[in-house]
């Protein structure tokens, strides 16, 4: 039996602070007692980890990650392998990526490729959700399947018409059969129809630069399809998940259902929290860079959602990482903002930037990590294996020194992508070790793990029901 103490460090969940020392036992957390009493002294153990001035937290888990994602003739530049492994160094320990499904095939064949990419190169543990491109009978009998063996969410679109795109009764139809096997469905929540009409008005008046793809996906059809998924899945009696809610408008569409008793629920990433249309507007086609949809959005948007996180109007912080290249892959939209590939990197950074936001005065230490870690691992089924740090829970902790100070930057980040979003921000405070099961991963501020120590973890149905 291998045993690990970590001696004392500042305990940090989603519902308590404490100055506590952990035992860990075959990679699960077997005890915890404040420091110094009569019971930690008694504790023996392989390893001892000091964190005398240092957070001891849960591992993140982050919810929303796109790995090997084929998009726009291209891939994701991250692998399941570099992926898992930059998430590490930023103290997630267990990201949830997305199987896609092609129009014409099965949920199965989705789930069986996504599989294979990632079978035996994660570093860290990893779940699927499946995204559903094709509504028809045998899908919606599928869904049924996977739920039973762990993949309970099921992902659709609004947007990306002839790649994504569900129409409204393709929807309803997802929905109404996920109320019934208790699967989430998470939408993409653009009005994708109309957007492509203001994408062909645009390019047609030779507005070609990478601003423009923010102001034709307009916030107001952002909260036009929040609202119309909001009521097909009152329609359809099922929960939803409305993903990387950009725009002060579709949050409140979100608040409203939830104020009516909905189990309706809200996500947002750090680039709508950090980033804006400033970005997008950066000249010489640096504005590619920040090419994600939803889009960046003008930076009055940042206080509704930093509310609607105090709230709890939102409930996750995930970051949609998605990156793509600059060199290569954003500059096949030079001249044509369409076909600027989609997506940021970020899966490293997000730790970071919210505990910057904790200092910043926009969310409390225990808010950071339950919006970072413990919804997110109650949300989609993996709680309280994931998300706390408790007896039986799996030892995914993170020593964070809160007072390091770092500069976020390409240079020094672990992201198989040649640029960060967030190049040259300060921010303070640093993942200095990372366990996963127990295992050391990254070991003061070293890599420690290994390609496929990471476990694929099935999940169970949504833990954060009304």
């Amino acid at each position: 039996m291998s045993r690990t103490v970590i001696r004392g460090g500042l305990v940090i969940t989603a519902s308590d602070e404490t100055h506590a020392d952990v035992l860990i036992e075959d990679g699960r957390i077997a005890a915890l007692a404040t420091t110094g009493t009569p019971t930690t002294q008694t504790w023996t153990a392989d390893h001892t980890i000091d964190a005398t001035g240092k957070y001891v937290i849960p591992g993140g888990v982050d919810a929303h990650t796109h790995m090997e994602l084929p998009f726009g003739g291209t891939f994701a530049s991250d692998t399941f392998e570099t992926g898992t492994r930059a998430a590490a160094w930023g103290g997630t320990t267990t990201i949830i990526d997305f199987a896609v499904q092609s129009v014409g095939h099965s949920l199965r064949e989705g789930l069986d490729t996504w599989n294979a990419k990632a079978d035996g190169t994660c570093a860290i543990d990893y779940g699927f959700h499946m995204i559903v491109s094709d509504v028809n009978d045998n899908t919606l009998k599928e869904m049924d399947l996977l739920v039973q063996e762990g993949v309970t969410s099921f992902k659709q679109f609004m947007a990306y018409p002839g790649v994504f795109y569900s129409d409204d009764g393709q929807i309803l139809r997802a929905m109404q059969r996920s109320a019934d096997n208790g699967g989430l469905i998470m939408m993409h929540a653009e009005n994708g129809i109309a957007i492509d009409v203001l994408v062909e008005q645009a390019l047609a008046r030779g507005e070609t630069d990478p601003r423009h793809h923010g102001e034709v996906r307009k916030a107001l059809l952002e909260a036009e399809a929040t609202h119309r998924a909001v009521k097909l899945a009152q329609v359809a009696g099922a929960p939803l998940y409305v993903v990387h809610v950009s725009a002060t408008q579709a949050l409140a569409e979100i608040a409203h259902a939830r104020d009516e008793g909905l189990n309706v629920f809200g996500e947002t990433c750090p680039q709508y929290l950090f980033l804006s249309t400033d970005n997008l507007a950066e000249p010489d086609f640096e504005g590619a860079k920040y090419v994600c949809s939803t889009p960046l959005r003008p930076k009055e948007h940042q206080a509704a959602l930093w509310r609607g996180l105090r709230t709890n109007d939102l409930q996750v912080v995930s970051t949609d990482h998605c990156p793509f290249c600059f060199t290569g892959q954003k500059e096949l939209g030079r001249g044509d903002f369409s076909k600027i590939p989609n997506g940021l990197p970020g899966v490293e950074n997000r730790m970071d930037l919210l505990h910057q936001a904790v200092l910043d005065g926009h969310i409390t230490r225990r808010r950071w990590i339950e919006i970072a870690c413990a919804t997110p691992a109650r949300m989609f089924g993996l709680y309280p294996k994931k998300g706390t740090i408790a007896p039986g829970a799996d030892a995914d902790i993170v020593i964070y020194d809160p007072h390091a100070e770092q500069t976020i930057s390409a240079e020094t980040h672990h992201m198989n992508v040649d640029y960060s979003a967030y190049e040259g921000k300060r921010v303070t405070g640093q993942v200095q070790t990372v366990l996963s099961r127990g295992v050391p991963v990254i070991t003061e501020r070293e890599f420690t793990g290994r390609a496929g120590h990471g476990v694929y973890t099935p999940r169970s149905t949504c833990q954060y029901l009304l």
